[in-house]
């Protein structure tokens, strides 16, 4: 698959998410009512347009993949356009390191061999996916990358560790979270309970959170786009802290998915935990 001509694994990669949109209905049920949720305004035509590209977006992301994987790594950086360096490079000279604040937008692997564009060391937070098979491809392409891997459920040490190193750390935080482990904040109009990781990290080692995201672009290069840093709470603010720069982290990744909503995960249950019904 990754030694076909772009064009001829390109229309594969579609063909494999039609495949997806067709096979999988009850993905399919969750993609339209998040987007009937997310675009109450737009017409039902133009959200199932968006859910079943978006479905085609996956499986151009997985040949993306096979390509990378199959190829020497050069062909997917010289792939690649790398955009707002100067707020990491102003970030990292301030603090000597940089929480990296993305989302599953774009093919989101291609940030691990972005990471090649840059002179700073790479570590990245995962969760292992579900699918074995496709677990052990995305981390052949990580560790192709030379990014180090940290697995989310036991993420605090190495993380600390890798900050205190002076190392990048990518977090992906558009995902749905726990009601231990998350905080209810405004996404697309209504509350998604979201991992309080980055805050946590952010305020605890004054580390400044960096939106990254990736994009496909029509002619099929990637655009990485780097933007400035978020704004940190005061010291000492407590629960409100996390709860505030949870909710700015949040409003950078809806930002970013508006400027092309068919390249996100729609069929995930984002908003799957709901806030505790009123006594």
């Amino acid at each position: 698959m990754g030694r076909l001509p772009a064009p001829a694994a390109a229309w594969i990669g579609r063909r494999l998410g039609d495949l997806l949109w067709i096979a999988l209905p009850r993905r399919r049920r969750v993609a339209l009512d998040n987007l009937r949720h997310a675009f109450p305004a737009m017409s039902e035509p133009e959200r199932r347009r968006i859910a079943r590209r978006s479905c085609q977006h996956l499986g151009l992301v997985f040949v993306e993949l096979c390509a990378v994987l199959a190829r020497p790594l050069d062909a997917a950086l010289a792939g690649l356009t790398l955009e707002g360096t100067e707020h990491l490079e102003r970030a990292v000279a301030a603090h000597g390191r940089a929480v990296l604040l993305t989302a599953h937008l774009g093919n989101w692997e291609m940030l691990s061999v972005a990471g090649r564009l840059t002179p700073w060391p790479l570590a990245v937070v995962v969760r292992p996916l579900d699918a074995s098979w496709l677990n052990r491809l995305a981390e052949r392409l990580r560790s192709k990358a030379g990014v180090e891997l940290i697995d989310k459920r036991q993420a605090l040490r190495p993380v600390l560790r890798a900050l205190s190193e002076g190392r990048l750390v990518g977090i992906l935080l558009d995902q749905n979270a726990s009601r231990r482990e998350g905080v209810f904040v405004p996404f697309f109009g209504r509350p998604a309970s979201t991992s309080r990781s980055v805050a946590v990290l952010a305020l605890r080692t004054r580390t400044p959170v960096v939106p990254i995201f990736a994009r496909r672009e029509p002619d099929g290069r990637h655009r990485i786009a780097i933007h400035p840093p978020l704004d940190l709470p005061p010291r000492g603010s407590g629960e409100r802290a996390v709860a505030d720069l949870t909710a700015r982290c949040t409003a950078a990744i809806e930002a970013a998915i508006l400027e092309s909503p068919d390249q996100w995960l729609w069929i995930h249950g984002r908003w799957r935990t709901r806030p505790p019904e009123p006594r």
